[in-house]
């Protein structure tokens, strides 16, 4: 709708990184090669594609303020098709805090501090000044948006804006003792010859288990496959000798949470690797 490349420009104006919506609040491809997501095969084009057409190609990246790539011929049919416009909080040093549900919006209002609020179809969007890193169900029915992500604009909202509070950068925080580890420990008895596991080196198990960690924490897009990847060869190298431990599972695991992915995708993406290698 025309309307929406109005509202589209008046927020870029503003300093408000912007991008179409189609409906079910999903993003566009920005050229026709990758229409109904041909180029990447993420779901619903939430993340940016690999391709460059123009670079980034979709998803929250391609969330602009340049007003000639809003008015562009790239975009002049996604507008005429629009269902919304959505922006991208991180670019514009902001942080929302959705609120999915009654229950969460009252949690809200005896936790965090008063901010800006936007009310949407089912809750509230609380409006931060400041970036983080964007984690979904940090509680029942809130997550949180700023960095690498999108949000529906609903309007300015109201009240006035403060800053970005340690109360929500704290929810981000997966808590270790929220870990839930495999169900057992992997213990196939199969030893070296000797009968020690040559795996117990420090150097070179927990080496493994680092390099591991790390290859988690630096995704930047696909991060469930890239946790079931990771998995997968840990347990490849190391499933069958019976050397690793409840601690070293504890720490793929909160490595995979820290990144947002929840204790159950992290034991079904444990579970599944274990199958595909017979354990």
């Amino acid at each position: 709708m025309i309307e929406h490349r109005h509202t589209a420009l008046r927020l870029a104006a503003d300093g408000l990184p912007v991008l179409p919506l189609r409906k079910g609040k999903v993003p566009f491809g920005n050229c026709r090669a990758c229409a109904a997501n041909a180029c990447s095969g993420r779901p619903n084009m939430k993340t940016p594609g690999p391709c460059t057409c123009p670079a980034p190609c979709h998803g929250w990246a391609a969330a602009t303020t340049d007003l000639d790539v809003i008015n562009s011929p790239t975009w002049a049919q996604a507008w005429r098709e629009a269902a919304a416009v959505a922006y991208h909080p991180g670019g514009a040093n902001l942080t929302i805090v959705d609120l999915d549900n009654p229950a969460a919006v009252a949690w809200a209002n005896q936790a965090l501090p008063p901010t800006q609020t936007v009310a949407t179809t089912r809750g509230e969007h609380w409006l931060y000044q400041g970036a983080m890193r964007s984690v979904n169900g940090v509680r029942d029915g809130v997550d949180i948006k700023s960095t690498m992500a999108y949000a529906r604009w609903l309007g300015p909202g109201i009240g006035t804006m403060t800053a970005l509070p340690e109360v929500v950068r704290a929810l981000a925080v997966k808590e270790p003792s929220t870990v839930r580890p495999a169900p057992q420990v992997i213990t196939v008895p199969a030893r070296a010859r000797n009968g020690e596991c040559r795996h117990r080196a420090p150097a070179y198990l927990d080496r493994g288990i680092a390099m591991a960690e790390q290859r988690i924490t630096q995704a930047r897009s696909a991060v469930h496959a890239t946790v079931y990847r990771t998995f997968l060869a840990v347990l490849s190298t190391h499933g069958r000798c019976g050397c690793l431990t409840d601690a070293h599972i504890a720490r793929l695991f909160t490595a995979a949470q820290t990144k947002g992915e929840t204790p159950r995708h992290c034991t079904d993406a444990w579970t599944n690797a274990r199958t595909r290698l017979g354990l």
